[in-house]
């Protein structure tokens, strides 16, 4: 059985295989994750794709038994299935442009394509730049002609682009055949978006360093608890909700710190600071609002950290706050959950169907509230033991949910079902 992926970006096996600088492994975890545990498999070869147009020509490589291709362009991937002649192709996401084409040349040979989602865009277009002022929202003529010169990351222009990968994943959706996930949130999704598609639950795989070594444990922080956001560049991950969050939390424990993992808002001097305001809204209405709230002082940026130091982040922080407006199953609660570490998130999306709230962590109801918020942060704080039978509890359930070699054996298995099938 011979399956080809298609993924969005240049997986870091890729980059070594092909000869180019080692790729960033801070996104598509997943990807990796299922990929070690599948590699290898008796009866199973995998080719793995991507369209980086970066690159100026095609490249190729083999590493531990996987072949992988760096393509420069989409319209290269119908000669790729033609070379390669794999049996299945496995799409990873739905919105990006390749996936389209994938699609397109898959059904011209009459190729099986399993389709897997990823989010839901559409929603995360609907709730993009929820509860950020409007006047944040709007960009003027000024703001998009020093965009052009300075890409920045205009609120509009990221709701317009949003709208647009939703409209891209619903097309794909209405003519796929099949179509994995794991959450009641996407099965929903699927259902509406693509009635006819059979729908295969499968859970994901994280990265391999997360299912081994020392476990999070509860530290005695005194007046200066650590909380970590794993994400906070746009709207979506909700970092405005959680800075009007912190000051209840301070209340109780003054030293408390917000790491952000990821970039810190843009800020190159004095002179480009106005210019690069304009370009970066959400960055300069959090700013602000942290500075209204007097909490600027208590919120850290990590810069991009890869699997090895945002393991370590987990440890050292003593609750993982995820606030979002929108997610199906994010990679970054299924890493803190593994390591033990007490999880605070909305609930929202395919969040519940991760981590059941009172007995593996605590959800709260709208993520724009607050204060309900703030609760769950401080009754984790407050628990006498630090939240560790909350973390300890979830630790649990995440080896079950991401156990690596039950999620390869299901979808090895959804591969062999779709062929038994047939062609399309």
């Amino acid at each position: 059985m011979h399956v080809l992926w298609l993924v969005s970006m240049v997986l870091p096996q890729a980059a070594r295989a092909c000869g180019l600088a080692a790729a960033s492994d801070v996104s598509g975890g997943w990807l990796t994750g299922q990929l070690t545990a599948l590699r290898g498999r008796p009866g199973l070869r995998l080719t793995v794709a991507c369209v980086a147009p970066r690159q100026r020509r095609a490249l190729c490589g083999t590493l531990d038994g996987v072949q992988y291709h760096i393509l420069p362009q989409a319209g290269a991937l119908g000669p790729l299935l033609d070379e390669t002649e794999p049996d299945l192709a496995h799409l990873w996401g739905t919105e990006y442009a390749a996936a389209a084409a994938l699609q397109q040349a898959a059904a011209a040979r009459r190729l099986p394509l399993l389709v897997g989602i990823q989010g839901v865009m559409r929603d995360c277009a609907a709730h993009l730049c929820g509860g950020v002022p409007a006047a944040c929202l709007h960009s003027t003529p000024l703001d998009r002609l020093l965009d052009s010169l300075i890409p920045g990351a205009l609120l509009d222009k990221a709701q317009a682009d949003f709208d647009a990968l939703a409209r891209s994943e619903a097309a794909l959706l209405g003519q796929a055949r099949y179509v994995t996930g794991r959450t009641g949130f996407d099965r929903r999704a699927v259902t509406e978006l693509a009635p006819e598609a059979r729908y295969f639950p499968c859970n994901e795989t994280l990265r391999p360093l997360f299912y081994t070594g020392t476990l999070w444990h509860a530290r005695d922080f005194g007046s200066a608890p650590v909380l970590l956001l794993p994400q906070g560049n746009y709207p979506l991950k909700n970092l405005h909700t959680l800075l009007r969050a912190l000051p209840a939390v301070l209340r109780r424990w003054p030293d408390a710190v917000l790491r952000i993992a990821g970039w810190p808002p843009v800020d190159k001097g004095p002179l480009l600071r106005p210019v690069l305001d304009r370009l970066f809204p959400y960055q300069r209405y959090c700013r602000r609002l942290a500075h209204e709230l007097g909490v600027a002082e208590h919120v850290r940026y990590t810069g991009p950290l890869d699997a090895a130091a945002m393991r370590q982040a987990y440890l050292d922080a003593d609750v993982f706050v995820l606030p979002s407006q929108s997610e199906n199953s994010p990679n970054s609660l299924g890493e803190a959950m593994l390591l033990g570490l007490p999880c605070v998130a909305s609930c929202t999306g395919g969040i519940p169907d991760m981590l059941q709230s009172g007995a593996e962590g605590l959800l709260y109801g709208k993520p724009l509230d607050a204060e309900a918020l703030a609760q769950s942060l401080c009754a984790v704080l407050a628990a006498p033991d630090g939240g560790a039978a909350l973390g300890q509890a979830a630790h649990t359930r995440a080896l079950h949910t991401h156990d690596p070699a039950a999620n390869a054996e299901t979808l090895a298995a959804i591969y062999k079902t779709i062929l038994q099938e047939g062609a399309p």
